[in-house]
């Protein structure tokens, strides 16, 4: 079973552990709840703001999390507990990973972006420490799922459920079950069923959260590379459990989304991928993955990778450059 969960506050909680006069940015959402009309989800490494040094996981925006930790045992093991910095490698998978992660998609979709949804009109989800979650809404509220528990927090105030079944998940949140619950999406997910018992596995859920956190780490970075390009924000897809942005002229037809997969039908394990919108030339071997219009890099060949990191910002940085031509 997961510990007993308690309020979070994703950034006080880091710059607590700075020293005075810095200020923290990570990979988690934080309170004050999002309002921002522009975006469906938030932004928790913005730099706008700090009253301090900021210690970021972005390099050129500060200091970084592992510049600082080289001489603090205790900042770089948080650190690479939570992707900002002092990076550990991706491990193997757990055992029962395929349907564990079908089932946190369904928790995802059909509870914790629904309720969300119900009370900002957005969808968004985010990574959190080992987990997903949403940005902050509302009265700062949160829903995020740790290890087999959902968890509603409140202000101060935090609630938790072993996760059972999508009814149970929905009536602890205060929202109806719903299969169909909003209709601006081209290819829905088929829902399991609001009485069917779900495999929600501790290993699993921290599995995938590394594995968030991780691309989270990732995407942030590589988001920054282009300079006068059209960027998006980061954010969890609900209806396709997966983390993405999207860069380039749209207008020009040069434009793509650049994202992290748990993995999905046609890829049984977690993968990076560039989704072209526009014409791809497949004749060039970059243009890898038969499944969309566009390439990815498989967990395999991170795992065998020497510098996992750099190997993902690479792929996705000749994307960005295939892309724009």
């Amino acid at each position: 079973m997961t510990t007993e969960p308690v309020p979070r506050n994703a950034r006080d909680e880091a710059t607590a552990l700075l020293p005075l006069n810095h200020e923290a940015r990570v990979l988690e959402p934080s309170p004050p709840a999002n309002t921002d009309p522009d975006w469906l989800a938030d932004d928790p490494t913005d730099p706008a703001g700090a009253s301090g040094t900021i210690v970021t996981p972005i390099p050129d925006e500060g200091t970084t999390w592992t510049e600082l930790g080289a001489d603090r045992p205790d900042l770089a093991a948080y650190a690479a507990d939570h992707w900002i910095g002092s990076y550990r490698r991706l491990g193997d998978l757990t055992s029962g990973y395929d349907s564990g992660r079908d089932a946190l998609h369904q928790l995802a979709f059909f509870a914790a972006a629904p309720k969300r949804h119900t009370e900002t009109g957005k969808l968004g989800l985010r990574y959190t420490h080992r987990g997903f979650g949403t940005p902050f809404f509302g009265d700062d509220e949160q829903v995020r799922v740790e290890g087999d528990l959902l968890i509603h927090q409140r202000g101060d105030r935090v609630r938790s459920v072993p996760i059972t079944t999508l009814e149970a998940a929905t009536r602890f949140l205060r929202i109806p079950y719903r299969d169909v619950w909003f209709d601006g999406f081209h290819d829905p997910l088929s829902p399991f069923g609001a009485d069917t018992e779900l495999e929600i596995d501790p290993e699993v859920t921290a599995a995938i959260g590394d594995w968030f956190g991780f691309a989270a780490s990732v995407l942030e970075e590589a988001r920054r590379t282009p300079k006068g390009v059209e960027v998006s924000r980061v954010q969890l897809w609900p209806e396709h459990f997966d983390l993405a942005f999207e860069m380039g002229a749209y207008d020009e037809g040069r434009r793509a989304s650049y994202g992290a997969s748990p993995g999905d039908d046609a890829h049984p394990e977690p993968y990076l991928y560039v989704a072209a919108w526009g014409e791809i030339d497949r004749s060039d071997p970059y243009w890898n993955d038969a499944t969309f219009s566009g390439a990815s890099l498989s967990y395999r060949e991170l795992l065998a990778a020497e510098d996992q990191r750099e190997t993902a910002l690479a792929f996705l940085r000749l994307g960005h450059d295939r892309v724009m031509g």
